[in-house]
């Protein structure tokens, strides 16, 4: 088996302009990997925790020195002529020099970036496509498939501007299409929805992950101006396509209300399910992200009981990628499915603990980027060779998105030459 001759971090930007974490792994026979991490902007408070420097001098204090320190003093004399392949060991050692139970000693993301580069290692010293050595590893009986995408093309809440209470507009792909078929309606999509813009006299401009950010009176214009889009391909509403939503809903929640922008007086949790319930019954509806607040356990529980078993009703900062709260979600019925970050919960292993829970439940999941991304496509890799259901990348523009996107169109091409 190869070993470990040498790791190195350095920071990089991700696609926010702020800083990151990338780190190599060497090995004793001239094989070596790579990998970055990313970062969120709407973040759950209930997330492992980065490792940030807080020096005000440098990039208003969210340069990550620190977490290359604690790769080069901590974690590489431990792992120095370590062999290379078990991605369990590997992770367990990792745990252990951090000790706590939300990685504030050394940070997610200094743990992410070694446990990843490690499985790349491992994948590019079995000489397989890495999508491919995931699946032989750790889901063999799974079909090889490339999952159904749903792409943000209007950015609001933190992630863009104007009187957008909700986060994310989405445009989600039903099963009748094949990817590639799914790719060329949102690219078409989003061009559609430029010239609307233009023609309104709009603002063109994207937000963090990619989608248009104009100065909307509401969230309903939104959806209007995505059926207006959407008028013009081959594809029906409703049937082909649908829409969804990422609520971001701790970005509105204030001491037990819900302030919408579009609303004069805040609302409780009932009087907030009445209004998304107003949404289902105008708009054709499958994805529901974070619709209540993380620990607003009742509201989701209840929500639920009121939806069809066919719409996703999507738990992010709800669950975090942390079994014990997906458990919990089992346990209440708070949600049927849940996004996967790996840097929500720091490792490959623990990632792939949360996603096995989670199949047992029959809980749909989708593999998400972050907000602050990098052109690492790992997480396209990563969905198709553990099955699965949907994936979250963004618009498709944006360098960062479309690394994810293409990678599955070169997956998809390799999926359809083995078949035929």
């Amino acid at each position: 088996m190869a070993k470990i001759t040498q790791i190195v971090a350095r920071e990089i930007l991700d696609s926010r302009g702020n800083p990151t974490l990338e780190t190599s792994i060497m090995t004793d026979v001239g094989i070596w990997a790579t990998a970055s991490v990313p970062a969120g902007a709407s973040t759950g408070t209930h997330e492992a925790k980065e490792l940030r420097d807080h020096d005000p001098n440098r990039y208003h204090g969210q340069g990550v020195l620190k977490a290359i320190e604690k790769i080069n003093q901590v974690i590489t004399p431990q792992l120095l002529g370590f062999e290379v392949g078990n991605q369990l060991k590997l992770d367990s050692l990792l745990l252990k020099l951090d000790g706590t139970p939300d990685k504030s000693n050394l940070g997610a993301n200094t743990i992410l970036s070694v446990s990843l580069a490690g499985l790349k290692l491992a994948a590019n010293l079995a000489k397989k496509p890495l999508f491919l050595y995931i699946h032989d590893t750790f889901a063999p009986k799974v079909k090889l498939k490339i999952p159904q995408p749903t792409f943000n093309l209007i950015n609001g809440g933190k992630h863009g501007a104007g009187y957008l209470t909700f986060q994310e507009f989405h445009l989600v792909s039903s099963s009748k299409l094949s990817f590639s078929q799914s790719l060329q309606l949102a690219s078409e999509t989003v061009f559609e929805l430029k010239k609307l813009l233009q023609q309104q006299g709009l603002s063109t401009a994207v937000g963090d992950e990619g989608g248009f950010s104009p100065q909307l009176k509401n969230d309903k214009e939104a959806l209007e101006l995505l059926k207006q889009a959407l008028q013009v391909s081959q594809y029906q509403l409703g049937q082909d396509i649908f829409l969804g939503f990422d609520f971001a809903a701790n970005d509105f929640y204030q001491k037990g209300q819900y302030k919408l922008k579009n609303q004069s007086q805040p609302l409780d949790s009932k009087k907030l399910q009445v209004y998304y319930q107003q949404l289902l019954q105008t708009y054709p509806l499958k994805y529901l992200e974070d619709p209540f607040q993380e620990d607003d356990w009742s509201a989701w529980s209840q929500f639920k009981t009121q939806l069809s078993s066919e719409t996703l009703l999507v738990g992010d900062d709800l669950l975090t990628t942390n079994p014990k709260r997906l458990q919990k979600a089992i346990d209440t019925q708070a949600c049927n499915a849940i996004l996967i970050k790996p840097n929500q919960i720091g490792t490959i292993i623990e990632t792939l603990q949360t996603i096995s829970i989670a199949k047992q439940h029959n809980f749909k999941f989708i593999v998400s980027h972050r907000s602050g991304e990098t052109n690492d496509a790992f997480i396209a890799d990563l969905a198709v060779g553990l099955g699965a259901d949907y994936v979250k990348f963004g618009a498709p523009v944006r360098g960062e998105r479309l690394a994810k996107y293409n990678r599955l169109l070169e997956i998809e091409t390799y999926l359809n030459r083995r078949q035929n």
